[in-house]
């Protein structure tokens, strides 16, 4: 065999154990987060200082045109008196979807409200998660965030990487109420809730989007908060 097949073939296979062993060591760290964010929070039921329900006044429900990122967007502008549309947002972004991905919503977001400082938190354990919402809902400011969520057509359903908007919170009684961009309101138990931010409930998530969190394109128990300045 000649001397530059066999360097060729000794560069494929390093190449090809080096990319083994990052894939691995991504699982390992994700199995390594996934422990990390599923704390007990069965604790926040007889917590004093969540008795009281929280909600935000105002969000209404659509059926997204474009994206559930857009959409989210369209709801908050309504939400604020602005005329913001999903139409609107594709045409300043040349038919282009900016907040598929990443920081792509978080990034737009800051761009359409100037007046709110918009952060976005991910990994967070269950108990954080349940905290900065109540905390946000309590300061009259509604939550979009990211899930699992399963969209129906007709007799059809399809497991979605999704966002929607929490608008209320009522822990005593294990209700969350979303508005969800497929065009309806929802409410979830906290359990049902967090499984669906943490992606338990996507059944048999495709190998892309498995991936997709292992490369920190998708994140779990994200959400993002919005500030005044």
């Amino acid at each position: 065999m000649p001397l530059l097949i066999k360097r060729i073939l000794i560069a494929v296979s390093v190449l090809i154990l080096i990319g083994v062993l990052l894939v691995a060591a991504s699982f390992i760290k994700q199995s390594i987060t996934d422990r990390s964010i599923n704390d007990d929070f069965s604790g926040v039921f007889s917590r004093a200082d969540y008795k009281t329900p929280v909600a935000v006044k105002g969000i209404e429900v659509m059926k997204q045109e474009i994206s559930c990122g857009y959409a989210c967007i369209e709801l908050l502008a309504r939400w604020q008196g602005k005329d913001i549309t999903e139409n609107a947002l594709f045409a300043q972004n040349d038919g282009k979807i900016t907040t598929a991905m990443g920081n792509g919503f978080v990034n737009e977001v800051n761009k359409q409200f100037p007046e709110f400082c918009t952060t976005k938190y991910a990994n967070l354990k269950n108990t954080e998660l349940i905290d900065r919402v109540y905390t946000s809902l309590k300061n009259h400011m509604p939550v979009p965030f990211e899930f699992a969520a399963l969209h129906t057509d007709g007799d059809t359903g399809v497991w979605t990487l999704h966002l929607a908007i929490i608008t209320a919170l009522d822990i005593e009684n294990d209700i969350i109420t979303i508005s969800n961009p497929y065009g309806y309101r929802e409410t979830y138990t906290l359990s049902d809730f967090l499984q669906a931010t943490r992606y338990e409930s996507y059944e048999n998530m495709e190998f892309p989007f498995r991936l997709g969190f292992l490369a920190g394109v998708f994140t779990k128990n994200t959400i993002y908060l919005l500030e005044e300045h």
